[in-house]
């Protein structure tokens, strides 16, 4: 009789245990989810985007920056290389790999 009590109090901690460790599982799959949808959200294609969605879409260009962006590409034509928009004056290579998986090239 001790024995079968000893067992359904070890069965009952572990159901506890594995309710309290599913919000935690649900939250996790939820940021991983969300992160995939924010990510492909905020892609934006430099060669034909206006300034205010380049600023909006990546991290670290402000309005100013993504002002000469378009500029740059009015002057020169479009960008054929992700890395060629560093030829843009406040876009650097940090800024680049920041930002590479946003930026369209289409």
């Amino acid at each position: 009789m001790l024995e079968t009590s000893k067992k359904m109090l070890l069965i009952g901690a572990s159901l506890i245990a594995l309710a309290g460790s599913a919000p935690a599982l649900a939250a996790s799959a939820e940021k991983t989810s969300s992160s995939v949808a924010e990510q492909a959200q905020q892609q934006v294609n430099i060669n034909s985007a206006s300034a205010a969605d380049i600023a909006k879409s990546l991290k670290g260009i402000g309005l100013k920056t993504a002002e000469a962006i378009v500029a740059y590409r009015d002057a020169h034509g479009a960008f054929k290389s992700l890395e060629s928009i560093t030829m843009v004056k406040g876009v650097g290579s940090k800024t680049l790999k920041k930002n590479s998986a946003r930026i369209l090239l289409k």
